[in-house]
């Protein structure tokens, strides 16, 4: 288990580094779920907040498996570095996304559209949140929403090869984005501002373009195949 624990980190450290991408996402949508929330539901604001958040990471690590399923079958076959390549290749994109640097990103996001147009109306039916289940329900639905960060990070979860893991790393990803879209929900507007500040995010984008790089196949890697 032990050999696992820096992938968890480096999942939980993406999510965080990627909260200024999160707010562009889904803070608006964090705070107009706040505003939403009737008066005489008010004193419930933090568990709905929770409950959407945990209904979101839920379809996160729900993505992992399925996805991961995929990584787990291609981890049999030669194609195993291709697909390792791939998830270096969309992190070193996310990280030039979040800098600011490239923004070719959007395009994949676009594919996921297709999904979502399905969804959408269904996630609007749960808005005002009336209810703990409507919160909860509303987040298993949002966490399709297309997301290149996530995009990127699933692929880079599935290329592990092992469903469970995949799993499992969605899941400390979507941990990882908790503090950004919680505040986020308070209209803490200070870390908003922090976050999206050009030198944050260029700090942010620059490391997951290095984890990106050092996700290549290489002799690196041993360590972690063996185990």
């Amino acid at each position: 288990m032990l050999d696992v624990v820096p992938l968890l980190i480096s999942a939980f450290i993406i999510g965080l580094l990627g909260g200024g991408h999160c707010i562009g996402m889904c803070g608006g949508l964090m705070g107009a779920l706040a505003l939403a929330i009737p008066k005489e539901q008010q004193h419930k604001k933090l568990l709905y907040l929770i409950l959407y958040n945990l209904g979101r990471i839920i379809s996160y690590a729900a993505a992992g498996f399925i996805f991961g399923l995929a990584g787990w079958a291609i981890d049999q076959s030669p194609a195993a570095d291709a697909l390792r390549i791939i998830a270096a290749l969309l992190l070193i994109s996310m990280g030039l996304y979040l800098a600011n640097w490239w923004s070719g990103l959007v395009k994949i996001e676009q594919g996921g559209q297709v999904l979502w147009r399905h969804l959408r109306p269904i996630a609007q039916r749960y808005i005002p949140i009336q209810k703990s289940s409507h919160a909860l329900s509303l987040g298993l639905l949002w966490g399709w929403l297309p997301c290149g960060l996530v995009y990127s990070t699933v692929i880079w979860s599935a290329s592990q090869g092992d469903a469970s893991l995949s799993a499992l790393l969605m899941l400390f990803f979507g941990l990882g984005t908790w503090p950004t879209l919680i505040a986020s929900g308070f209209a803490a507007e200070r870390l908003t501002h922090f976050l999206r500040s050009r030198k944050v995010r260029s700090a942010a984008g620059l490391m997951i373009i290095l984890y990106g790089i050092w996700t290549f196949p290489g002799p690196h890697h041993h360590w972690l195949i063996e185990h």
